[in-house]
């Protein structure tokens, strides 16, 4: 059996009005889920990166990680 490459995606994670932990892969569009607790969604989310890579296979290029900015605007 021949291993697979290991690859790593940047996850950024918040918060919802229910209280739940939201995380989402910039890298792969479409690529979120939400838990609980942290333990399920790093498990959740690990899982959800394995399956959008199954089903659209890998990314062009890793992106590097900068940062994260909190921008407000009037709505």
């Amino acid at each position: 059996m021949v291993a697979k490459p290991k690859r790593q995606f940047d996850v950024i994670i918040e918060k919802d009005s229910d209280g739940y932990l939201v995380a989402w892969v910039p890298a792969l569009p479409g690529c979120h889920t939400q838990a609980r607790s942290h333990d399920e969604l790093t498990k959740r989310i690990r899982e959800a990166i394995e399956l959008c890579l199954e089903v659209g296979g890998v990314p062009p290029a890793e992106l590097d990680f900068v940062g994260v900015q909190r921008v407000t605007v009037a709505s």
